[in-house]
This record gives structure tokens, sequence and C-alpha cells, in this order.
């Protein structure tokens, strides 16, 4: 039972990652590589709150939050005008970028031996120290986190975003801000996923460099692509999917010296046939060109 919420927990958090991701790809038409960079200044932000400063672990989350997107504006205003082919090697440059600061500066994150003792989620002074009762914590951050994404993707700034992905030079002509809305979605999506990267600090209750490296940031990709993009739906079944394929083929009796690859050949096979057979994903609505 304790295995089964672990994989829950997880679940929760990648699905808050996915969402995030979804808003720029699915409805901004960006096509980011670097979104576990921006988890990791989460992570690293709140861990060296909570336990260098004592700050809780709300408010950790928040400044782990407000620091990516901070760093996220910082990288998108001055490439504002950067699209396709070019803004991917910009944000794989960030994301190669930011490793290299999380191994190096060893005084601040530790280098490549992380940071440990990590404390858990408290609220309030009370410290969470069940899975159950962790589940239950990040579950209502996850559905705060898809619910202010929902009303956001509804509202008057998700269709002007909509319009600007499909068409930016129509959208401009008609008054929407579209280099602006771009801006400010990198920001909510960097928000999130820092967010997201405190929660998995607390929850593990260490960090290191590897946690956020471009391998983690093809498997947040990959859960979009899978899952597809363009709805809520997409992120959730995309979170789903691929963190039950190590699971199912962990029942299947694989050597564990053999189960890395062979999880691997997994995804890149369920990639090739949904850019095939559908390509935009298992429950998605927008394909992505």
């Amino acid at each position: 039972m304790s295995y089964a919420l672990h994989l829950l927990v997880l679940f929760e958090i990648y699905l808050l990652i996915a969402a995030s991701l979804n808003l720029l790809i699915g409805y901004a038409g960006l096509l980011h590589v670097a979104h576990a960079a921006y988890y990791g200044v989460g992570a690293y932000v709140a861990a060296l709150l909570v336990r260098d400063l004592g700050v809780g672990f709300l408010p950790a989350a928040a400044c782990g939050g407000l620091a990516a997107a901070s760093l996220s504006v910082l990288v998108s205003v001055p490439a504002w005008r950067l699209r396709g082919d070019a803004f991917v090697l910009l944000s794989l440059s960030v994301q190669m970028a930011l490793v290299a600061l999380f191994h190096n500066w060893a005084g601040m994150t530790g280098g490549p031996y992380g940071l440990s003792g990590v404390q858990r989620p408290a609220v309030a002074g009370v410290e969470v120290e069940t899975a159950g009762g962790v589940f239950v914590l990040y579950g209502a951050l996850a559905a705060g986190g898809i619910g202010a994404l929902s009303l956001l993707q509804r509202s008057a700034f998700g269709r002007s975003l909509e319009a600007a992905r499909d068409d930016e030079l129509a959208a401009r002509s008609l008054g929407i801000p579209a280099r602006r809305l771009k801006v400010q979605t990198f920001a909510t999506a960097s928000a999130m996923v820092g967010v997201a990267g405190a929660m998995y600090a607390a929850y593990v209750s260490y960090i290191d460099p590897t946690s956020f490296n471009l391998d983690e940031s093809i498997l947040m990709l990959s859960m979009v692509i899978v899952g597809g993009t363009g709805n809520i739906r997409g992120p959730l079944v995309g979170a789903l999917t691929l963190i039950a394929i190590p699971e199912i083929l962990r029942f299947a009796g694989i050597p564990a010296a053999a189960a890395s690859s062979v999880r691997l050949l997994a995804y890149g096979l369920l990639l090739i046939l949904l850019m095939r057979l559908r390509p935009q994903g298992l429950a998605g609505r927008y394909r992505f060109e």
C-alpha cells in the first residue's frame, strides 16, 4: 500500500509538471526542452529555504515558483522574437547552462553531491510524516494548479493565446499582444513547475543535478506528447502512462540490469507509434507542428 501511495504522489507531481508544460506547448505553441531546469530552480530554492532558514513548506514552494518564473522572464523577454527551431535551441542552451550551474555552484547547491536533509512537508508547523498525508496535501496542490489552469485557458487570456498560437500575425493585427502573452505564459508555466520542484524536494528529502537534467526534460516532454496537448485530459493521461510503463516492466520480470534500456525503448516505440497513428496524442486536441 505504501508503494502504491508513493507512485500516486509521484503522479501528482508529474501531473502538475505536464499540465504546466502543456500550457506552453498546447496553448502557446512553444516547444520547450528546458522545463526540468526550471523544475530544478524551484526545488533548490525551496530546499535551501526550508533546510537552512527554517521557512515553512508552502512559503518556500511559493518562493521556488517565483524564482523559476523570474528566471523565465529574464530569458523570454530578450528572446521573444524567436520561434520554431531557434526557440528550441535557446531552451536547450538554458537547460544545459542551469544543469552546469547546479553541478558547479557547490557552495550553494552541493554540486554533484546534492542537498540532503530537506525536511518533509509541514503545514502550520505540523510535519506531514505519512505517505497518505503527503498524498492528500499534494493532491490539493495539484488540483488547485489544474483548476487555475483550466480557468486560465477558458478565459479571454486563453482564447487570445490560442489565436496567437494559430496565427500570430493575424492575432497581432486584431490588437492581441502576442509577444507579451507568451512571456506571461512562460512565467506562469515556470512558476507551476517551480512549485512542483519544491514538492519533489520536500517529498524525497534529497536532490541532486541528475534529477533535473536533459533526460528529465525529455521525459516531461514525452508525457505531454503521449497524453496530447490543447486540453486538461492530455497531461493526466500522459503522466499516468509514462509512470505506469516502468511498473508494468517491473512486473514483467525483466532483469534490473536491462530494465532502464527496455524502458527507454518502450518510450521510444510509443512516441513513434503515436507520431504515426495519432500525432495529437492519446487524449489531445491540438496537433503540434
